[in-house]
């Protein structure tokens, strides 16, 4: 891993996306922001005319950091599926409506009379398809004064430090993952007001993952599980896989595997979902807050 001046974060070298240190932008700079991920990503203007060497600089902080900020931006949502295009072709959400002019933007906004928000608790974007989004990016447009802090949990320091024989018995589980406990009938994400759902009855439909996945471009090994979408272990009873998962969870999402962003007007983060839990806090009831978001279609994770 080649390392550049202070501020900077390497480049990696590896896997089936090489990264040339020479095709850094020496003009942006990339602070990490916790102890194991997060980095503010400063001298950027997402809406403007990228070089490949920005977006390299970008990607590999993504993939080192997992995930990464950009504060004062001005994005319409052109400039936005613009951004996103440069990583990999945009997603629609198979139970959420889409814009009704770019069915691949979600305007995420919680009204004051909400009594649950979009993205509230622990969770990975979803898994629950076949080949979940590589990444997602929000953009903030309308926040409140104080709290909709956004956590994320990295999920490869969190395998890192399991003991080997946890290490042993968890590689080669395979977990089951169902968009049904969200978006089936009564689920968390249909009680926003604010947020239109559909095809209720496909959300129940099942798919299985690796509950230790391989990133394919660090090489890292990470957990891949999360409460909202991951509904069982493949050979386990459900006391049994309860259990597990539980601990998995409170040890993943534990303080020193985490990051905190607080958001303002014109702030973008973009995370690697095949690293990280997220959780948007839903501390600001009575209050409006608008977001626009996008995701990057990504692999079947192995």
């Amino acid at each position: 891993m080649w390392r550049g001046p202070p501020g900077r974060v390497g480049l990696f070298r590896r896997s089936a996306h090489t990264y040339d240190p020479a095709m850094a932008d020496p003009t942006i700079t990339i602070e990490p922001i916790s102890g194991v991920l997060g980095a503010e990503i400063g001298g950027v203007d997402l809406a403007g005319d990228l070089s490949d060497g920005t977006i390299a600089a970008i990607r590999a902080a993504l993939v080192e950091r997992h995930v990464v900020f950009f504060r004062d931006q001005e994005l319409s949502p052109e400039a936005h599926m613009a951004f996103g295009r440069r990583f990999g072709e945009l997603d629609t959400h198979p139970f959420v409506e889409g814009n009704a002019t770019h069915p691949e933007v979600l305007d995420v906004i919680t009204e004051p009379d909400d009594r649950a928000n979009f993205g509230g608790g622990w969770h990975i974007d979803v898994t629950f398809l076949p080949e979940p989004d590589m990444a997602s990016i929000l953009y903030a447009l309308e926040v409140p004064p104080a709290g909709g802090d956004t956590l994320f949990a990295d999920l490869h320091t969190a395998y890192d430090t399991l003991s080997d024989t946890m290490k042993e018995m968890l590689d080669g589980l395979v977990c089951v993952h169902s968009a049904g406990p969200q978006y089936g009938a009564g689920g968390y994400s249909t009680k926003s007001k604010a947020m239109a759902t559909r095809n209720e009855i496909e959300s129940h439909n099942e798919v299985r993952h690796p509950l230790v996945r391989t990133h394919p471009e660090s090489g890292r090994k990470g957990l891949y599980a999360n409460p909202a979408f991951t509904t069982g272990i493949d050979g386990l009873r459900r006391d049994e896989s309860r259990a597990l998962l539980e601990f998995l969870y409170r040890h993943a999402t534990h303080e020193r595997f985490t990051c905190r962003f607080r958001w303002r007007p014109g702030s973008l983060a973009m995370w690697d979902n095949r690293s990280v839990m997220h959780h948007a806090l839903f501390d600001y009831v009575g209050q409006r807050r608008v977001m626009r978001r996008i995701t990057v279609k990504g692999d079947r994770p192995v």
